[in-house]
């Protein structure tokens, strides 16, 4: 039986969004044969070429690499110079075209250019590893950004209409108030590739260029980390173990924004997480569901906060305390509200887990009395602080001097520094006699304790990562 040649071309255009094809850098060549022949780039991922072939349904494919803007000048050749497409419906009629989309990235029926547009730009997230989305209007054109491994790089530019048409769509994914531009808004989505759901943190902010619109993503298959999986070094790993098996206390993990502190803290809850044991957070947001991959019975109810409700930190935590919790963990100390609960929740039977925006680990010892902790009850309740920082990695394939692969970084992945500081009889002396920050660091590292820098240092000796990347993250180096 002869089968009739398939016009590829037309296929492609027909099944393939240009969005997809551009960014991915693939297209069909002009054959009509029975086998599809498509262009690829250097750079094209091995998912978007399978994701293709099935979308075409084609049984065979052959792939020639070439020249990226060969293949880019193709697409819009067999495309047209298409347009970000303009948004001039109402409010009202704007949410009834972008709603009821299908959430799976890879699915493309039916769907408006605009939901292809905005599907197309979270795909490229997740593909490349991404945290962050970040979409921003400018005076003549609309600025996608991505962070990768903790840095901000450009993704690409669309035209300025561009914006308020893709904010508008990330409002209706979180089920926020299109019609509102005045306020900032957030919200939530899940959305899939294939059968991986990805979650969705949105925020939108007005501006003087119009609304710009920030997407947080979290991998919710991935589950929280072993602590084995962090990166520490085994001193500080087997500290962590034995004090999480405490029976009351509070550990406080520091570092900025981005750090890594939940993720820890968020290992920490698995590790303890048993039978036998009631754990409970209070967090703002709730940024993975604990209860995946946990093993041996055990469990762990998270709660988030509301502030338009009323529920705070320091609220919710009281609530948590009638719960007849064993462990419970704060997001965030933000207040003396907060840190009051919580030092007393502490010395009255309970392990608590939190966190503080600090520098170093000795630095958290005394933001505590800042908040108005009597230095009296913080060399009480605390058994440690443990600040953190995140540090991009060498890639190994390209020796550092960038590729395909690292988006011509040079970096690829990142692994943490920590530095442990124990509360010990020593140091509740000194925290006790309102010692200076200085004091209590020189005390910790007399007894020990490796600081950031020196752990930062030692990464660079051993070649994992470099002293300017070092020196970003930390400070004093040699």
């Amino acid at each position: 039986m002869v089968h009739a040649p398939v016009d590829w071309r037309s296929r492609f255009r027909e099944e393939i969004p240009r969005d997809f094809a551009r960014l991915h850098r693939l297209v069909a060549a002009d054959d009509h044969d029975r086998s599809l022949r498509l262009l690829i780039t250097e750079t094209t991922p091995r998912a978007a070429v399978h994701n293709a072939c099935v979308r075409l349904g084609a049984a065979a494919v052959e792939e020639e690499v070439r020249d990226a803007t060969e293949v880019v000048e193709r697409i819009d050749a067999l495309y047209g110079r298409a347009q970000a497409p303009e948004v001039e419906a109402g409010d009202e009629a704007l949410a009834e075209l972008l709603d009821h989309a299908d959430l799976d990235l890879l699915s493309v029926a039916g769907k408006a250019p605009l939901v292809r547009l905005v599907d197309g730009l979270i795909f490229e997230a997740v593909q490349r590893g991404a945290s962050d989305v970040h979409v921003q209007p400018m005076v003549d054109r609309t600025l996608v950004r991505l962070r990768v491994d903790g840095m901000l790089a450009a993704s690409r530019e669309l035209p300025r209409a561009a914006a308020a048409g893709i904010v508008a769509r990330v409002k209706v994914m979180g089920r926020m108030d299109i019609a509102e531009h005045r306020l900032p808004q957030d919200g939530r989505a899940t959305v899939r590739v294939g059968d991986r759901p990805v979650d969705l943190r949105i925020s939108t902010i007005p501006t003087s260029r119009g609304e710009r619109a920030v997407l947080r993503l979290l991998h919710r298959e991935e589950g929280p980390a072993e602590i084995s999986e962090l990166g520490m070094p085994q001193e500080v790993h087997e500290r962590v173990l034995m004090l999480s098996r405490r029976a009351h206390g509070m550990i406080l993990v520091t570092g900025p924004t981005g750090s890594g502190k939940t993720t820890t803290l968020y290992a920490i809850l698995r590790h303890i997480a048993a039978p036998g044991v009631n754990v409970m957070t209070i967090e703002d947001p709730i940024e993975q569901d604990l209860s995946q991959g946990l093993e041996g019975g055990g469990a762990i109810s998270q709660s988030q906060t509301n502030d338009r409700k009323g529920v705070t930190f320091a609220t919710g935590l009281r609530h948590i305390l009638r719960q007849d919790p064993d462990v419970v963990m704060v997001g965030e100390i933000r207040d003396g509200d907060t840190a009051r609960i919580a030092v007393q929740a502490s010395l009255t039977g309970h392990l608590v887990l939190s966190t503080l925006h600090t520098n170093d680990a000795a630095g958290a010892l005394i933001r505590l009395v800042d908040l108005g902790i009597q230095p009296y009850l913080v060399s009480s309740a605390l058994l440690a602080v443990m600040a953190q920082r995140l540090v991009r990695c060498m890639h190994r394939k390209c020796d550092g001097k960038g590729c395909a692969e690292c988006q011509a970084s040079g970096f690829l992945g990142r692994r943490g520094l920590f530095e442990l500081l124990i509360v010990d009889d020593r140091m509740r002396g000194l925290l006790a006699r309102n010692a200076e920050v200085d004091v209590l660091r020189r005390t910790a590292v007399a007894a020990g304790m490796r600081t950031l820098t020196d752990e930062a240092q030692r990464l660079v000796d051993l070649g994992e990562t470099t002293r300017a990347e070092a020196l970003r993250v930390v400070e004093g180096l040699a």
